[in-house]
């Protein structure tokens, strides 16, 4: 069984919440067949901080060097961050470490792929 972790995160309290997020992203890792390991949670931190102004991003961060999941799940790109420079730095982490990527919002499966699949359709998985 893969090991995932979820990453939910909200600067605001205007709409989507942590806890609507990781409903969805609990929904979807329960179809893929993944236990998931560990919620990362950043409540009411803007994504524009970088690593070290969002404690479990930066907690995600050390976890993957350490192997701890098999997938990051998130729900979208943005919860990842604003700046570019620094989810291009994530992304070539995660890459490196062999670690798959989920984004619920974009329909990007594990493999970093773009699907166009509507939210009612199940993720296919692919490899990396």
């Amino acid at each position: 069984m893969r090991r995932a972790a979820l990453y939910v995160r909200v600067s605001t309290l205007n709409g989507q919440t942590t806890e609507n997020q990781e409903r969805a992203l609990r929904e979807v890792a329960d179809r893929m067949g993944c236990e998931i390991v560990h919620v990362y949670r950043d409540q009411g931190i803007s994504g524009a901080k970088g690593r070290n102004g969002r404690p479990a991003f930066d907690a995600l961060c050390k976890g993957a060097a350490r192997r701890e999941f098999d997938i990051v799940m998130a729900w979208s790109v943005d919860r990842l961050g604003r700046s570019l420079q620094d989810l291009v730095a994530f992304l070539t982490e995660l890459h490196a470490l062999k670690i798959d990527l989920y984004l619920h919002q974009q329909g990007v499966t594990p493999g970093g792929k773009a699907e166009a699949h509507s939210r009612r359709t199940r993720p296919r998985t692919a490899a990396m």
